[in-house]
Parts: structure tokens; C-alpha cells; sequence
């Protein structure tokens, strides 16, 4: 389960951040978690409440925002919805689709006290 290292390295970035904008508790995570990533929201809410006990963000709520995923059809010139990675235009049925959103996840924002 990669979830469980991402959690860990989301938390590692907050202990970063939290030395550099000197903030002492995180309330709220909001990620941005693409549906093209490999990552497993629920998954990730797991994980995420193991990893963040005794630590800055422990009583953090964690908001999870899912991007679609989308991929450009070079044959029909549109930008079109996809729910994985190697399939065809839905519009067209052509191949390849080079994918330009939702492959990605992100700390989008926090809230701090």
C-alpha cells in the first residue's frame, strides 16, 4: 500500500512548512488527488489517520478533492474525459491520448492554527 509513504511524506511536508511559516497545528489537509494518480482516497484517509497521530496534524481533518481524469485526442482535436490511463477517445475511438490532468496529487491547501 503506497498510500501509507504518501501520507508520510504529505506529513514530513507540513512539519517542513510548519518550521518555515511557524504555525504549531494543522486543522485541515485538503489534497488533490487525481482519478489517473494510482492513489486510493479511501486508502489514503486510512493511512493518513495512522501516520498523523502524535504529530502536528493529529485532530486534522482530511479533505480529499478528486480530479477527473483528461486527455487530449490529437485525431478529433478535443479535450476529453477518461476514468484510466492507455484507453481510447471516447469520442472517436482513436489511440493514442495524451493525458493532461488528474494524474496528479497535491497538497492544495491548509489550515493551520
Amino acid at each position: 500500500m503506497h498510500e501509507l509513504s504518501l501520507c508520510e511524506s504529505v506529513l514530513q511536508v507540513l512539519e517542513q512548512q510548519a518550521q518555515i511559516e511557524n504555525y504549531q497545528t494543522v486543522t485541515a489537509v485538503y489534497l488533490e488527488i487525481g482519478a489517473l494518480s494510482g492513489v486510493d482516497p479511501e486508502a489514503m484517509r486510512f493511512c493518513f489517520d495512522s501516520v498523523v497521530q502524535g504529530s502536528l496534524a493529529e485532530k486534522a481533518r482530511l479533505e480529499i478533492i478528486e480530479i477527473a481524469g483528461q486527455a487530449w485526442c490529437s485525431a478529433c482535436n478535443a479535450n476529453v474525459l477518461v476514468e484510466q490511463r492507455y484507453e481510447s477517445c471516447p469520442n472517436c475511438g482513436s489511440y493514442p491520448l495524451q493525458i493532461n490532468d488528474g494524474d496528479q496529487m497535491r497538497i492544495k491547501q491548509l489550515e493551520v492554527a
